[in-house]
C-alpha cells in the first residue's frame, strides 16, 4: 500500500519537534558545505519545480540545493507545460509525481497546491502562494536561531501589509511559541481565517508601527505590493506611506534586534535605505538561508529523520 507523503503546504503542517530537527540539520548542513565536505544523500533523486510566479531566490535555493544534495532539478514553467494549456492539476499531478520524487510550486491561490497535494504520491513543497511563503520563514527563524538563540519567546514586530509573509509569521509564533507584533494600515488587518491560526494568543495588531516595534527582538517587512495585486499599486502606495521601517522604529526596538525583508526590497518605501544597508540588517544572512533549511527539508521529507 502506497504511503502517504509528508507535504510542507503551510508551516503549521511540521511540528515543533519536526521543526527543530530541521534546524539542527540545517547547521550540520550548513556547515559541511562551508567547509567544502560533499553530502549527497540524494543522489539519484529528482525535484520538479513548478512555477507560475516568478522567482530568483526560490528557484536559485531549490535548484542549487538539489544539486548540493547530490539530485537533479527540473524547472517546468506552467506556461510551458499543459497545466497552462488547462489540464487539470489532479491531472498533472498523478502524472508528474509518478516520474520524480519530490515537487515544489510556486503559484498563486493556496487552494492549487492543495489540490495537486492531495493526487500526489510525493511530497509538495509550498514555494509560495497568495496565502503563506513557509520556506521564507524557515529560512528567517534559522537565521534568528543563528544569530540570537533560540525564538521561544521572543518578539517579532511584522510592519506593512498582512499578506503571506505575515500570516506564516502567525502560524509560526503558534507552533514555535514566540510573539507576533503586528501593525498594518487600516483595511490590511490581519485575518484571522484566511492566515489559518487555531488562536490568536501569539498575537497583537497595533495601530502605530512604532508600538508594535517597540523591544521587539525581530523587526521585519515586505513590498507593500505582492505579486499579483500591481492594479493596487497606488492605492497601497497611499495607503502605507506611515508604515516605512526606518530608524526611529529601529531605535524602539531591542538593543540587538534584527531586521529582516524577505527581497526583493524597495528602499524608500517599505524599508528605509539606512535599515536594510544597516548595522541591523541580516537579510543577506536570510536569502543564503534559504538554501540551507530548504536542503534539511528536503532531506527530511525524503529520508526522515537523519542523526549525525
Amino acid at each position: 500500500m502506497l504511503q502517504t507523503p509528508k507535504h510542507f503546504l503551510q508551516f503549521k503542517d511540521l511540528s515543533r519537534a519536526e521543526l527543530e530537527l530541521i534546524f539542527k540539520r540545517t547547521q550540520v548542513i550548513k556547515d559541511r558545505f562551508k567547509r567544502y565536505q560533499p553530502y549527497h544523500p540524494l543522489a539519484d533523486r529528482t525535484l520538479a519545480m513548478i512555477f507560475e510566479k516568478n522567482s530568483t531566490r526560490t528557484r536559485l535555493s531549490f535548484e542549487a540545493g538539489m544539486h548540493q544534495l547530490g539530485g537533479t532539478a527540473i524547472y517546468l514553467n506552467t506556461r510551458d507545460t499543459q497545466l497552462g494549456r488547462g489540464e487539470p492539476v489532479e491531472d498533472a499531478a498523478e502524472v508528474i509525481s509518478r516520474m520524480v520524487d519530490v515537487v515544489m510550486i510556486r503559484t498563486f491561490e493556496q487552494d492549487i497546491i492543495e489540490r495537486f497535494a492531495a493526487h500526489s504520491r510525493v511530497p509538495v513543497i509550498n514555494g509560495l502562494t497568495n496565502e503563506y511563503h513557509p520556506c521564507q520563514i524557515l529560512a528567517d527563524i534559522y537565521t534568528f536561531i543563528e544569530r540570537c538563540g533560540p525564538i521561544q519567546g521572543k518578539t517579532v514586530a511584522w510592519v506593512g501589509d498582512s499578506n503571506n509573509m505575515c500570516n506564516t509569521w502567525l502560524q509560526a509564533a503558534e507552533v514555535l511559541d514566540f510573539n507576533v507584533h503586528v501593525s498594518t494600515p487600516p483595511g490590511y488587518e490581519v485575518e484571522p481565517e484566511r492566515a489559518g491560526l487555531f488562536t490568536t494568543s501569539y498575537y497583537e495588531e497595533f495601530t502605530d508601527p512604532m508600538d508594535a516595534c517597540r523591544d521587539a527582538d525581530l523587526v521585519t517587512t515586505d513590498v507593500w505590493t505582492s505579486m499579483g495585486f500591481e492594479a493596487e499599486n497606488a492605492e497601497r502606495m497611499q495607503a502605507f506611506a506611515d508604515w516605512q521601517v526606518d530608524a526611529e522604529m529601529m531605535s524602539v526596538a531591542h538593543k540587538a534586534a534584527l531586521f529582516m525583508h524577505c527581497l526583493p526590497a524597495h528602499r524608500g518605501e517599505e524599508v528605509a535605505a539606512e535599515v536594510i544597508d544597516g548595522a541591523h540588517s541580516v537579510v543577506w544572512d536570510e536569502a543564503e538561508n534559504r538554501l540551507h533549511t530548504q536542503k534539511a527539508l528536503l532531506e527530511y521529507l525524503l529520508r526522515g529523520q537523519i542523526e549525525d
